[in-house]
């Protein structure tokens, strides 16, 4: 059964833990994983993800003002949407504009800033931390009460599983992902530059200068983002212009079930993570805009490319383009998905 951790008021943190060691901590604020304790190739425990030791600093001027969302659940529309805009069922919709001329990540007090009831349990599979939340009809402009439920799960097999489900009273748009930002070197090396990324994608959604997709689902083939076969994040990234910041086509992207998105190797520790999901996207970033000026566990100041994401998801700007996949959900329906990380050791 998972517990609160020490030294923060109840409930706002806990911990689950398996068997093996392995250890999340999750925040009801955001419903944000703050710390994730993975075993390396000697079977040494250390974090992976970026985050802070305080839990007060999430809510920190100094954080919030930078939008880097560690950790944290995005929503109500996970990335960006074109100049804070939509139309649906002949009804325009306007949100707040908080990334150059576009709505990101569900605007300024999206679900990463909001307060989630908070569940510890036990399942099957594991230790288990359910998070409601109940979004308000016009919150950040979206329309229809909406009603969200996130499920950590910890599994023996040190498999971490994030399933959502969620539900409207009215039409509306949605699509959630969870924002960790991945070190599997985690205190070893100054950047993720050498670890080694596999992206089972063919495609890519071409975006013009404000990070909006065009509608063009770009082959990869002969560019830097063929990442079909491994290659390390920093070998091509020179080549695309402010770095990786691009959401990939999955294969067979309209397939209902969860499939494996991704592979990432760590030379240093021996850590991979797979990622398995069955949503039609991945964002990969790879923390070009992180500055130094935060300071994370450790002590560790979070320079450029210290931590990567990849952040599971439709496609940016959905409801502006037709041609994707659709990201409306209407009364009566029920949207679920899941996505799972899985941890484990190359000697």
């Amino acid at each position: 059964m998972p517990t609160p951790s020490a030294g923060y008021p109840t409930p706002s943190l806990f911990t689950l833990q398996n068997g093996r060691g392995m250890q999340a901590t999750i925040s009801a604020r955001g419903g944000t994983l703050t710390k994730l304790l993975v075993p390396d190739k000697s079977g040494v425990l250390g974090n992976v993800v970026l985050g802070f030791d305080d839990p007060a600093t999430y809510a920190s001027e100094a954080y919030e003002s930078k939008n880097i969302y560690f950790g944290a659940l995005i929503g109500r529309y996970a990335n960006r949407i074109r100049h804070g805009q939509f139309t649906l069922d002949e009804q325009t919709y306007s949100l707040p504009i908080n990334n150059g001329p576009n709505s990101l990540h569900g605007g300024p007090q999206g679900f990463d800033k909001q307060q989630w009831a908070a569940q510890p349990g036990t399942s099957a599979d594991g230790p288990t931390l359910v998070l409601h939340y109940q979004s308000p009809a016009g919150e950040e402009g979206y329309p229809g009460t909406l009603s969200v439920t996130a499920v950590y799960t910890l599994t023996e097999a040190n498999v971490l599983r994030i399933s959502y489900s969620a539900t409207t009273d009215q039409p509306t748009v949605l699509n959630l992902t969870n924002h960790s930002y991945f070190n599997l070197d985690y205190g070893l090396s100054s950047n993720i530059l050498d670890h080694e990324l596999r992206l089972l994608a063919d495609r890519y959604t071409v975006v013009d200068n404000t990070a909006i997709p065009t509608g063009e689902l770009r082959g990869v083939g002969s560019s830097p983002f063929d990442f079909r076969a491994a290659h390390r994040i920093g070998e091509r990234m020179a080549q695309v212009p402010g770095g990786y910041d691009h959401n990939w086509v999955l294969h067979d992207y309209l397939r209902p079930h969860s499939a494996l998105a991704a592979e990432v190797y760590a030379p240093l520790s021996g850590r991979t993570m797979q990622v398995h999901t069955d949503q039609p996207g991945v964002q990969f970033y790879a923390g070009n805009f992180l500055d130094g000026s935060l300071q994370g566990h450790g002590g560790i100041a979070y320079g450029p490319n210290y931590g990567f994401a990849l952040e599971t998801q439709h496609f940016p700007d959905s409801p502006n383009q037709p041609s994707f996949p659709t990201t409306v959900l209407r009364p009566g329906e029920t949207f679920e998905s899941t996505t799972e990380y899985h941890f484990g050791v190359r000697e």
